[in-house]
């Protein structure tokens, strides 16, 4: 049997993932991070991360009868995630901050604590699979079996040595099945909503968010079309996303966004075919199937979370990797993330700089 330090958020998933490898015997102990303050998040809805789930998380500890701690990466959060989400934004970017954390918090830090007090895992309750293949000598990342809850797109960042000392014990497993296991053991989170939002923002309104705690700066500008022409003024870039059609105000006929310029503060806008790419150019590449890819690859792609993986071939670039999609794209945004899978198989992927048009 194993020693794992098993991470708690305080909902279900992270719940039963301890539970299951304390019924296997393994010796396990519990940490929750403490990632925001409280009152930071504002009264009404409190951050994820905070006090409420901190208290969630001890009572699923002691419901399991296990050791719990809490750890304070406040301070780290807010340098590797907090502030490169708003600097993201200030470029004109859409960020993903749960990569960020994903990559600097949750299996860096906790990753070393885990080392530190001796255990031989960290555990995590994210519905994803991992192998060791032994003809490649490299750990593989796979999808969970539970398609519809997989979080292969939020881990493709993971190291080699990451995914060697991490468990996921819910990747064979359905979300139903997860819930039903849990109240059947007395859980009481068995029925808690699935967290949507970014944790760090509770409400949705990034924009608030960015101004009012961070101080970024979102004076109004132009919006533009394709050949420069003003079209109007907006309120902010921080306001706007590729693809974006509310709250745009009425032009005569339907507009999107379709780029955003920090330079001179321009928000384009345009009709919805100007939306369609045919390429991306990714960079902060990371690889989990691969060591090196130094050739044309045929994988599926997603470009954003929620969005299917289809099919493309990714080259070699000078600054990165080339992503031709086999059928152009609807709304590539910078500053999301390209993530390759070969079938069930979560190849690795990067963040997009930029993207072409047919």
């Amino acid at each position: 049997m194993s020693r794992i330090l098993a991470a708690l958020s305080g909902g279900v998933d992270s719940s039963v993932a301890a539970l299951l490898l304390r019924e296997e015997g393994h010796e396990v102990s519990t940490v929750t991070m403490k990632l925001f303050a409280h009152e930071d998040s504002g009264p009404n809805r409190p951050a994820r991360g905070g006090h409420d789930d901190l208290e969630s998380a001890r009572e699923a500890a002691r419901r399991l009868g296990l050791e719990h701690q809490a750890a304070d990466f406040r301070d780290l959060f807010r340098r590797e995630v907090v502030d490169r989400f708003a600097a993201a934004y200030a470029q004109g970017l859409t960020p993903n901050p749960c990569l960020d954390c994903n990559r600097h918090i949750k299996f860096g830090l906790l990753g070393d604590l885990a080392a530190r007090m001796g255990c031989d895992f960290l555990a995590t309750g994210h519905y994803v699979r991992r192998e060791f293949d032994s003809r490649r000598g490299r750990w593989l990342l796979r999808t969970g079996r539970d398609q519809a809850k997989d979080q292969g797109y939020v881990l493709y960042g993971l190291t080699q040595a990451q995914l060697a000392r991490t468990i996921f014990p819910l990747g064979e497993m359905s979300k139903t099945e997860v819930r039903a296991l849990a109240s059947a053991r007395g859980l009481g989170n068995a029925d808690k909503p699935d967290s949507q939002d970014i944790c760090f923002i509770p409400d949705g309104d990034y924009a608030a968010f960015l101004e009012k705690n961070l101080g970024l700066a979102a004076p109004p500008g132009d919006f533009i079309d394709r050949e420069g022409q003003v079209l109007g003024r907006h309120r902010g870039l921080i306001r706007y996303t590729i693809g974006q059609r509310r709250g745009l105000g009425s032009f005569g006929r339907p507009q999107y966004v379709t780029g955003l310029d920090p330079a001179d503060n321009t928000v384009r806008l345009g009709p919805e075919e100007e939306l369609f790419n045919s390429s991306a150019l990714v960079g902060e590449v990371n690889l989990i199937s691969e060591d090196v890819l130094d050739r044309p690859l045929a994988a599926q792609v997603k470009i954003r979370y929620n969005s299917p993986a289809e099919p493309s071939i990714i080259e070699p670039h000078p600054d990165g990797l080339l992503v031709k999609f086999e059928t152009p794209r609807k709304a590539v945004t910078p500053g999301q993330a390209a993530v390759f899978y070969q079938d069930d198989l979560v190849v690795g992927g990067g963040i997009i700089l930029k993207s072409s048009c047919p």
